[in-house]
């Protein structure tokens, strides 16, 4: 268990009337039909049209107090939780920060990141069905149980997956996916959807290129068929190599919002 002495708080996800996961591409109103095997399977819509009107009130409520909000999303395994301590040591001297971690189950990426000082939020899923991404509401109660006095930087480490949590509006201001270089290089293309709705990409763990067979070249232009002119910051989360620009990337994207608050 986090203990709340490192400023951690354990969030268990429960929603009224929690239904078994369904997969569903965002957007669109009322009752989508489709066939399955003969018989026609109404879909209902309410679930996401609720999921996005829960994800403007963050975004207004993020926008009023001038946090910039990243939504940090990949595959499990890919470095996302190392990426994450090394990010927050280079900034959080400068900037105030915290993090909410989702996962299915255990409080292990939370566990770490509390090492770093700032207020981490757990959210759990597996006790009301193991969703497999976070979705607006839950952010939102999450984020109430944060000081979120001049605080600059909120980042969301959603459940590792390269296809649910790129469906949910979350209230971020942009989206960043971590893909490793021991996944391979058609990853982009297996998972459009994915690099199509993120707004940068981190290819991690570059210290072991010259130990596989991976082509970093193909991979970035994979990523750009499905994304066209997305940055693409190369890094490794255990040297730090490339941190400076995605560090600087981050700053970028603060110092904007605040001037638009």
């Amino acid at each position: 268990m986090l203990s709340t002495d490192l400023n951690a708080i354990i969030y268990r996800h429960h929603e009224e009337h929690h239904k078994p996961h369904q997969h569903h591409k965002p957007g669109g109103g009322g009752v989508e039909s489709r066939k399955v095997g003969g018989r026609e399977i109404k879909v209902l819509r309410r679930v996401l049209d609720v999921n996005e009107e829960m994800a403007r009130r963050n975004r207004a409520v993020f926008a009023e107090k001038g946090i910039f909000v990243l939504n940090m999303m990949s595959s499990p395994g890919s470095g996302k939780t190392t990426t994450l301590e090394k990010t927050l040591a280079l900034i959080s001297k400068e900037l105030k920060s915290a993090v909410i971690v989702g996962d299915i189950c255990t409080t292990n990426d939370a566990d770490r990141l509390v090492k770093t000082g700032v207020p981490v939020v757990q959210i759990n899923t597996d006790e009301f069905g193991g969703d497999c991404h976070l979705t607006a509401h839950v952010i939102g109660s999450a984020f109430s149980g944060i000081d979120s006095d001049h605080l600059d930087l909120l980042i969301v480490e959603n459940i590792g997956n390269l296809v649910c949590p790129a469906e949910f509006d979350i209230g971020e201001d942009a989206r960043v996916v971590v893909l490793s270089v021991t996944e391979g290089e058609d990853k982009p293309l297996k998972y459009p959807l994915m690099f199509r709705e993120s707004d940068v990409a981190l290819l991690n763990k570059i210290d072991l290129l010259p130990h596989l067979d991976f082509d970093a070249a193909a991979a970035e232009r994979n990523i750009l068929q499905i994304h066209p002119h997305m940055p693409i910051f190369r890094i490794s989360a255990r040297t730090k190599e490339g941190f400076d620009e995605w560090i600087g990337w981050i700053k970028k994207q603060i110092a904007q919002k605040k001037e638009r608050k």
